[in-house]
């Protein structure tokens, strides 16, 4: 099966969290801080929402930043991903 996201959304895999801190202290599950950096799977096809234009700025591929709290996590076939709204992504991380 495949998410195909409408409109402005923009599915993304989050990355995995850090186990361990700088100085070495290894996290337990609890501990771990929720990665706010993650892979566009999947984009939207934008076009006119709430009667504005609305121009898809990621692609498949890139790794995005995106708000703490955004999105609608959903599993699919054993994989977890998140669908937020193109706005909710805060910056693309180039590398």
């Amino acid at each position: 099966m495949k998410l195909v996201p409408l409109g402005d959304k923009v599915v993304v895999k989050q990355l995995e969290a850090i186990e361990t801190t700088k100085s070495g202290i290894v996290l337990t599950g609890g501990a771990k801080e929720k990665p706010q950096e993650a892979e566009v799977v999947a984009v939207g096809p934008g076009g006119v929402i709430d009667g504005k234009e609305i121009k898809m700025e990621v692609k498949p591929g890139q790794k995005v930043m995106y708000s703490k709290y955004a999105g609608t996590e959903v599993k699919l076939d054993g994989e977890e991903f998140i669908i937020l709204k193109q706005n909710d992504i805060l910056a693309i991380v180039e590398e």
